[in-house]
């Protein structure tokens, strides 16, 4: 078996140049929601347990590499980190992160047989989560929905700081 070629990120870019050369309130939207999700309603954890799920639901390596790292700055647990694609039977979870997970897939996969997101597991959110701490749970899936694009269109570099093209 042979090893896997690696490419030199040094020499990549990504395929659209720096938003804020375009949308000057670029900086300020993105900044308003991270503030809004850090308002202390949810631990940070559990944001970014969050979207991490949502960048392998997607399947975008940008995000999920960035997460990731946000997630090991914390000290989170490997164990914790890797079993978040497998979630549902992990016993790494609490019952709160288990049902923003259950959200947060809610959200991002069609529901064939009826609503993405059914009153019975907004009851169970709210079994945990009073009404603040639940908006700012949709207002951190709503912030991956808001770099989702950024990052599937722009195609900024995993691994990295954002780095556009010139």
């Amino acid at each position: 078996m042979s090893v896997p070629e690696t490419i030199d990120l040094g020499s990549l870019t990504s395929r659209l140049r720096d938003p804020n050369l375009f949308i000057p309130e670029f900086g300020e939207i993105a900044g308003a929601l991270y503030k809004a999700t850090a308002n202390g309603s949810i631990p940070g954890t559990t944001i970014n347990l969050v979207q991490l799920r949502a960048a392998q639901i997607i399947g975008n390596t940008y995000h999920t590499v960035r997460v990731t790292a946000d997630l090991r700055k914390t000290a989170e647990p490997e164990e914790r980190i890797t079993a978040v694609a497998s979630w549902r039977d992990a016993p790494y979870f609490s019952a709160a992160e288990r049902v923003a997970l259950e959200l947060v897939e809610a959200v991002l996969n069609p529901n064939p047989s009826g609503e993405r997101v059914p009153d019975e597991l907004c009851a169970r959110a709210s079994a945990h989560y009073d009404e603040k701490a639940l908006w700012t749970l949709t207002v951190a899936i709503g912030q991956m929905f808001f770099f989702i694009p950024v990052a599937l269109i722009g195609k900024p570099l995993p691994g990295t700081e954002s780095r556009w093209s010139k």
